[in-house]
């Protein structure tokens, strides 16, 4: 059972890094800038986060397995979707559709697997579901790369079709169908509120290089109004969709405020990588992809690193620190050039995937210091929304400033430039997380 819940959430984590190599491709096919392929990425993450919270209400209100074959069945339309897309706005949709299946499955199957492990075989079990998180983003580009060169990029999301048929299959026959739960009522005013808020925030950053000033504005200022009203109503409602007074309890309120910094300047890195080695440098996608593997492997690496280094240092200086190592690793990105050599690229990335494997394994940890058991789920929910948050602005963010770079220049496309100017102002966001940090108990 372990396995088959693992293999489902691999497919999901290969196919959201798969697409990062064939954005150039897709930007050819539809005649788009690709510069608005951020969308293709950005509105995948904005979906996640915003079904994230409703996820681990409807794994105990209703059955987790009929909950986890209704996710496939939606992951399945929507992959179909994707390959059949005309144009990008179709593509977007499909890939909205495909993060809400993705936001269901990952917490049904903790579920599924809690429910059906005795406490001897839960280390064991849970292990499965940590491995695809390792091995999905490390082969993800490489997948794709290979795909898009020998076939073309429909078939990044066509291979799911049989996948998601097979694991169906399994999870009838192998998965016990447990019964549902008694859950408070969902809060229904809160998840509109705060998924209003998050979408129009999303959409206005998107929207400030494309549509006139005065809309972006009052985009942005209808989400900042949207987030209010949600804190007004959670402070009144017994029990709110995201206990947002969990932020008060020292570690987890720290390393939420770093953490969205820290990712703000990290999470666009792949799609910078794609448009700076494909669009810049001329790069195939076997190749390119070849070359974020070798980030992957470093981050796989890490893993087996991490506990000792936070034993024998502390939360507080290993985060602090290699916050600033996560960012000299992205500014060495930037300095990538035709004539730099594919060995030293090979090897900067390969560091950098072992600072940013260190931070993200170090503050997953760092964050329930001070949170009570009981408050756990709790915590590990708004965790989770604020991680897919903090990712999906991260790729606006980058996309609205080389898009602006661009237009500055008067280009339509970017430049090698254009893209460093970028990796530098993420790195800034690496290095200002790790003064948050240091907030954090000796």
């Amino acid at each position: 059972m372990p396995l088959i819940i693992g293999a489902v959430l691999f497919m999901e984590l290969v196919d959201g890094t798969a697409v990062l190599t064939a954005l150039p491709q897709m930007a050819a096919d539809f005649a788009e800038p690709s510069l608005r392929m951020n969308w293709v990425v950005s509105l995948y993450m904005l979906a996640l986060a915003l079904c994230l919270p409703i996820s681990g209400w409807a794994a105990e209100r209703f059955r987790p397995r009929q909950v986890m074959l209704c996710a496939m069945a939606l992951f399945t339309a929507a992959s179909l979707a994707c390959a059949l897309a005309e144009n990008l706005w179709q593509l977007c949709l499909g890939r909205m559709l495909q993060g809400a299946a993705g936001a269901l499955m990952t917490p049904v199957g903790q579920v599924i697997i809690l429910r059906g492990s005795s406490r001897e075989q839960l280390l064991q079990a849970m292990s499965w579901l940590a491995l695809p998180a390792l091995v999905g983003p490390l082969l993800g580009p490489l997948l794709g790369g290979l795909l898009v060169t020998l076939l073309s990029w429909h078939w990044i999301f066509l291979i799911n079709l049989p996948i998601c048929l097979v694991g169906a299959w399994l999870i009838v026959r192998y998965v016990p169908d447990y019964p549902p739960r008694p859950v408070p009522a969902l809060d229904v005013r809160g998840l509109l509120l705060s998924g209003g808020a998050l979408a129009l925030l999303v959409f206005g950053l998107e929207s400030l290089v494309q549509l006139p000033a005065i809309w972006s504005l009052a985009l942005l200022t209808a989400g900042v109004l949207g987030a209010a009203a949600y804190l007004l109503h959670a402070r009144r409602h017994p029990a709110p969709l995201l206990e947002l007074s969990l932020l008060r309890l020292r570690s987890f309120g720290v390393v939420q405020a770093a953490g969205a910094l820290f990712r703000l300047g990290s999470a666009a890195q792949p799609f910078l990588l794609v448009l700076l080695l494909q669009n810049c440098l001329g790069m195939s996608p076997l190749m390119a992809g070849a070359l974020v593997v070798s980030g992957g492997v470093g981050a796989l690496l890490m893993k087996l690193l991490a506990v000792p280094l936070v034993r024998r240092f502390g939360y507080r200086r290993v985060l602090s620190g290699n916050a600033l190592l996560s960012a000299l690793g992205i500014a060495l990105c930037a300095g990538f050039a035709a004539d730099t050599p594919i060995w030293l690229m090979a090897c900067v990335l390969f560091a950098s995937g072992l600072a940013r494997s260190l931070q993200f394994s170090t503050m997953g940890a760092a964050s329930y210091q001070d949170v009570p058991a009981e408050r756990s789920a709790a915590a590990s929910t708004l965790s989770a929304m604020a991680v897919q948050l903090s990712m999906a602005m991260s790729v606006s963010l980058a996309g609205v400033l080389l898009a602006s770079l661009a237009q500055w220049h008067g280009r339509s496309e970017t430049s090698v430039a254009d893209v460093a100017v970028v990796m530098l102002t993420c790195a800034c966001l690496c290095a200002l997380s790790a003064a948050v940090f240091r907030r954090l108990h000796a």
